[in-house]
């Protein structure tokens, strides 16, 4: 998805995943003895949270972990991972590296994690069903959109400083194929926006991630303070739901 050539020249049996929707995916594959290796923040499934060798969190990979596992597979994210990282890695394994920013963008990631481990049947089945369950979903959304404005959403990842899902990300991607409209379209991806400064973009609801900050109910309050008028709630992070699976995420930070 970077461009990149990466050669595997046979079906892995070492894998190890350093992102957790993507550990998510591999267990829907059924690859439960092939994956060796995953991130502290992989901890769904709980099995493997509780049984597989974590190798650190998604931007502290312990490298010398990794290459003790003697994988022949490494799965990657542009964004969740660290470049400097992924090149160390690569002297060990072959590293496939995601990067994804819309839903169709999340589709071609299953395909090709698929096929690069020999599930493509799998694979295909799951594909085939997100799209079963978008296509109802748009048709619904269309609907209401003939007859209402769609509502606007800020979404927030981050506080100290406050940090907010901007335009050309998946979670701007899914905002509007359930029919809102983000309100910080506009803005870089994750732009730096004081509370305050929210008022001007006037958004109907403000959504707050489970990670990577762990925003808790008392922070509703501070925002209600600022946006009386607002509805804001605690929301699991739109970018694990690459699939349908119960993406509750750990509440914890690096």
């Amino acid at each position: 998805m970077l461009g990149r050539a990466v050669t595997v020249t046979t079906s892995p049996v070492r894998i190890v995943s350093l992102v957790p929707s993507q550990t998510e995916l591999l267990y829907d594959l059924g690859l439960r003895e092939e994956v060796v290796g995953i991130t502290k923040f992989c901890v769904h499934p709980e099995e493997w949270f509780r049984t597989k060798t974590r190798i650190g969190g998604t931007k502290q990979v312990h490298i010398d972990q990794v290459a003790a596992l003697r994988p022949d597979l490494i799965l990657a994210n542009k964004e969740e991972n660290v470049q400097e990282q992924i090149a160390a890695l690569a002297a060990i394994a072959p590293v496939w590296v995601s990067d994804i920013k819309t839903l169709p963008d999340a589709l071609q990631m299953m395909a090709a994690v698929s096929e690069l481990c020999n599930r493509t049947a799998q694979g295909a089945a799951l594909i085939a069903n997100i799209k079963t369950g978008f296509d109802a979903l748009q048709q619904q959304t269309a609907i209401q959109s003939a007859t209402t404005a769609p509502l606007k959403v800020a979404y927030g990842i981050w506080r100290k400083p406050w940090m907010w899902a901007g335009g050309d990300t998946f979670i701007s991607d899914l905002l509007q194929r359930v029919g809102w409209e983000n309100a910080l379209q506009s803005l870089p991806r994750y732009p730096s926006l004081p509370l305050e400064s929210l008022i001007d973009y006037a958004p109907d609801m403000v959504f707050l991630s489970s990670e990577p900050y762990p925003f808790k109910a008392l922070h509703i309050e501070e925002i209600k303070a600022v946006l009386p008028t607002a509805k804001v709630l605690l929301f699991p992070i739109l970018n694990r739901l690459f699939y349908p699976h119960d993406n509750a995420c750990l509440q914890a930070t690096e």
